[in-house]
């Protein structure tokens, strides 16, 4: 699932979240999603919760909201 709900981009992913195998899931999907290489998707909050907060390296935040919009 992926869409925006009060103003956060939601997104599930499949992956256990076991071993960061969520995150890095979630990395894989915002890179693809964006364009951009897998390098360049941080997350800079949120490790070992459901919440986080990432961050998309070369890209302004006007730039993502774009590319995120259907």
């Amino acid at each position: 699932m992926v869409g925006f709900a009060d103003r956060v981009f939601r997104v599930r992913v499949s992956a256990p979240p076991i071993k960061g195998k969520a995150n890095k899931e979630l990395v894989t999907f915002l890179s693809g999603l964006l364009g951009v290489g897998k390098g360049s998707v941080n997350i800079i909050k949120g490790h070992t919760i459901r919440n986080k907060v990432v961050t998309i390296a070369g890209l302004s935040q006007e730039e993502v909201m774009k590319r995120l919009q259907p």
